[in-house]
């Protein structure tokens, strides 16, 4: 759906169980036509789609795509961005870290990223520009993460394939790395580091002008339009960055935010017996779901809830408010003392709204969210969810 002549707003659809393309399809089929109508939306919708390794090349296929295109027009629908973050199945068995897995690093990763490139450019419209967001590198602990060197060569050879189809048919396409608490790119300056030091270097720009046969002047332009960052509010929040910061850095170092993702968290301002006994609620075994403690001495990072909690009840964790990577509706009100961190969306949505014309709710976890947080069908919520990211855009 359009928030304006430019700017779009959809939902992810990982939200869906959906791992072949078969099931993708049937899926939007099922829920799309739902949605829309609890929104009363009748102009174009715009579609977010989650394509796993397998669904994208499955899409490739022409008859695949034919197929697509005539339901999004019987539908009045539109694809203007990618979820080509999880590369294989993410819902009903431990995802966990697996999730970064291919990273950058890989052949694996760069195949997956070159087909998801090929799907968008045939089903983005005429005169918009497409993104897909990615593994921001990979997971912090891998042996990946100590190869930047490479996946910046991966990430420069995604940037020359967009290119090329830019060139081709004029549709501009961007490669967006996601910022993630516990990945190699956790925060937003991690991000633009990155970025500084390795995606727009002299040697990003030499690789790029090897690829392309172009001018430097051509290169610095192509990294810097194809190149971008994923910006999940709900991961910045867990971070505790400053709202306005964030994006205002990725500003002055020229880097893209290609994508944002108006996603909620989860806030414990004080993990005493009670708020700690509600966060029990939430300690599933299929997702990650890191923990930031704001501690007197700075920030401490835990890999998981249900470790942070045993940790917690034996009082081998410091004081301080607890933030939570699992991703609630945005429209929650939870049973005090826990809360959403929708307020940093709040906050951030103004700059976020200067910088960005795609915007995605992404609550990829219904599956597995407390009951008391699933009292609506997932087309309902989806449907409030997408309502809440619009009046809060429209009043940023």
């Amino acid at each position: 759906m359009k928030l304006d002549a430019h700017a779009h707003l959809t939902y992810c659809s990982n939200i869906h169980p959906a791992q072949t393309w078969e099931e993708v399809r049937a899926a939007l089929a099922l829920h799309v036509p739902q949605i829309r109508e609890r929104l009363g939306h009748r102009g174009a919708f715009g579609l977010g789609l989650r394509l796993s390794a397998q669904a994208a090349r499955a899409l490739r296929a022409p008859d695949a795509l034919s197929a697509f295109r005539e339901w999004m027009a019987e539908e009045d629908a539109y694809v203007f961005t990618l979820n080509g973050f999880p590369y294989g199945p993410f819902h009903g068995t431990p995802v966990k870290q697996s999730v970064y897995r291919p990273d950058w690093s890989t052949a694996e990763r760069c195949e997956y990223t070159a087909d998801l490139i090929h799907v968008l450019t045939q089903l983005v419209p005429e005169g918009v520009e497409g993104s897909i967001s990615t593994v921001p590198g990979g997971f912090r602990h891998d042996p990946g993460a100590r190869q930047p060197e490479t996946m910046a060569r991966n990430l420069v050879a995604a940037a020359h394939d967009c290119w090329q189809h830019a060139q081709r048919s004029g549709t501009r396409l961007c490669v967006a790395l996601e910022p993630e608490p516990m990945c190699m790119l956790e925060t937003t300056e991690e991000a633009a580091s990155f970025f500084c030091r390795h995606l727009f270097s002299k040697h990003a720009v030499e690789h790029f002008v090897r690829l392309a046969g172009c001018t430097r002047s051509d290169a610095e332009r192509a990294l810097h339009a194809h190149l971008g960052v994923c910006f999940d509010t709900c991961h910045a929040a867990v971070e505790y960055e400053d709202p306005r910061a964030g994006p205002a850095r990725l500003e002055a170092e020229g880097i893209r935010i290609a994508k944002v993702q108006v996603t909620a968290g989860l806030e414990l301002h004080r993990p005493d017996a009670q708020g700690l006994a509600r966060l029990e609620a939430f300690a599933e075994d299929v997702y990650l779901h890191q923990v930031v403690i704001r501690a007197p001495d700075g920030l401490v990072r835990l890999l998981d809830l249900p470790e942070a909690l045993s940790r917690a009840r034996r009082g081998a964790l410091p004081d301080g408010p607890w933030r939570v990577h699992l991703h609630v509706p945005v429209f929650s009100e939870l049973e005090p003392p826990l809360r959403a961190t929708t307020q940093f969306i709040r906050d951030a949505m103004p700059d976020l709204r200067a910088r960005s014309h795609h915007f995605e709710v992404e609550t990829y976890t219904w599956d597995v969210l407390p009951p008391s947080l699933r009292t609506r069908s997932l087309d309902a919520s989806v449907a409030e969810e997408l309502r809440w990211a619009s009046n809060t855009w429209h009043s940023a």
